[in-house]
């Protein structure tokens, strides 16, 4: 079901927004507990604003945009009043009192809250296994990841126990998960969409954005949360398209540029080569022009990524020290050791192993050698782009280097973990919009994902492209009876 197929069933009289709202309720109700995609699932909020909307409706009121559509948060997005965790036990109990502008926004556009989504904890890791709540199960194929960190956001969405989601994407956080999960996912261009409100893990990266069944439906999220935000200074004040009207122009004379550096990489599985290829056909019956273009430095993206990431990091949650809010050790005598202890305590491995890596690349003697150098790295990668753009219109590579792993298989290889985002860290390092859509499936029935990326601001463009493709492949998504 995508968003207009839910609202011809009100529109028609089929069913009022509380008896659909209890429909998903229900099935999160029934399919979670073997899933793990919900930490917290906010049923009386729900229907208290299903009925408020199901009163206008008769009523003959006019609707918002979003009116009635169900929809999960991830769970480092605050919601007032509601639980807001990251997945971890530092923030375990912390109800946050305020909202974030991006949840806030679409409450006020109709949308209806179902609940808050499991991630990697703090945002950091690429399965969805480092959630201090248990991992997350991949819809298509329960003995898989879902991908992360926003794998609950997007196994929700596959699942159909939401119409759509918002995520965040520091690395390929959204992305990745959708190519895992068989799903649309869209990170914008960095300060389309405010960040006041997003449990910060890297800020120079971090971005939100929707998870959707269809590029129409992330659209008319992208529409809603995007705007200059007085709350956050990295916000843009630059107008917002309406994303929705210029879905279905012609990209006939379109430029896509093919980034020779990602089809060459050693690590793309063959399958997802040859369906991101083969996709190709599809944009050429479309009109458009295929270009092949060097990137010199996008392989150095991951690489530059995990000095700069981890930095930011150790910085935004330094203040995590068990004084003001969240998870405090009772094991301490004196405040040094409570600090130290309720870190250690509170910090699952992998966000401990980000910190120290952090710490040390900013430490005196050592952030010449690394942190400046992978800035100025960041600036070659986002160079490479800007020269890119001057050729095409649009870039495109697989989302993934592979499909969903099976849990467990990176449990103790780190680095092959984070090869997983290989082919989506270079957009954040460049702040550019890019959208992750499904284009085929592996041997194991598993979803492909290809990625298009656009130039800054250039949302509308790549949302258009994105559209004309999904109604050509017209890929059949129905998730088939989960393995155990």
């Amino acid at each position: 079901m995508n968003f207009n197929s839910f609202r011809k069933e009100i529109v028609n009289g089929n069913a009022s927004v509380k008896e659909l709202i209890t429909d998903f309720i229900t099935k999160i109700e029934n399919v979670n507990p073997n899933l793990n995609a919900f930490t917290t699932v906010t049923k009386d909020i729900a229907l208290s604003k299903a009925d408020v909307l199901d009163k206008k409706i008769s009523k003959k009121e006019e609707l918002p945009l979003l009116a009635g559509i169900p929809m999960a948060i991830k769970d480092n997005l605050c919601t007032k009043n509601i639980l807001t965790t990251c997945s971890s036990n530092m923030l375990k109990n912390f109800i946050s009192p305020y909202e974030s502008t991006v949840t806030n926004k679409l409450w006020n556009f109709g949308a209806v809250c179902l609940g808050k989504t499991n991630l990697d904890e703090f945002a950091m890791g690429s399965s969805t296994e480092t959630s201090a709540f248990g991992v997350t199960s991949n819809p298509w194929d329960t003995r898989r990841v879902p991908g992360g960190s926003s794998g609950g956001s997007a196994a929700s969405v596959a699942a159909g126990l939401c119409l759509a989601s918002l995520g965040s994407d520091t690395g390929g956080s959204i992305r990745q998960p959708a190519s895992f999960c068989g799903v649309v996912g869209l990170k914008p261009t960095y300060g389309r969409v405010s960040r006041w409100g997003l449990i910060a893990f890297a800020s120079s990266l971090d971005q939100v954005g929707p998870i959707a069944n269809t590029v129409s439906d992330a659209a008319e999220i992208l529409f809603s949360i995007s705007g200059k935000d007085p709350l956050d200074s990295t916000s843009l004040d630059y107008g917002v398209p309406n994303y929705i009207d210029d879905l279905n122009k012609p990209i006939k004379g379109l430029k896509i540029g093919i980034i020779k550096e990602c089809f060459d990489h050693p690590g793309l599985n063959e399958e997802v080569k040859s369906s991101v290829i083969n996709s190709l056909d599809r944009f050429t019956s479309l009109g458009v022009e295929i270009i092949e273009i060097n990137c010199p430095r996008f392989n150095d993206g991951i690489a530059t990524y995990y000095v700069i990431a981890p930095s930011e990091a150790s910085a935004n949650l330094a203040r995590y020290d068990g004084v003001k809010y969240g998870y405090r050790s009772e094991n301490s005598g004196n405040l040094l050791d409570m600090t130290s202890q309720t870190r250690s305590e509170g910090f699952g491995n992998e966000v401990q192993r980000r910190i120290l890596i952090g710490t040390y690349a900013l430490s005196a003697g050592y952030s010449d050698a690394y942190y400046k150098k992978a800035q100025k790295v960041r600036t070659l990668i986002k160079r490479d782009f800007d020269n890119a753009f001057k050729k095409v219109d649009i870039l495109l590579t697989p989302t993934c280097p592979t499909t969903a792993f099976f849990k467990g298989d990176y449990a103790n290889d780190p680095i092959s973990m984070y090869l997983s985002d290989l082919l989506t860290v270079p957009v954040n390092l460049a702040g550019l919009p890019a959208i992750s859509i499904p284009c085929g499936f592996d041997k194991n029935g598993l979803p492909i994902g290809l990625q298009l990326i656009g130039n800054a601001l250039q949302e509308s463009l790549i949302l258009n492209a994105a559209h004309l493709f999904e109604k050509d492949i017209n890929i059949k998504r129905e998730l088939p009876h989960p393995q155990n």
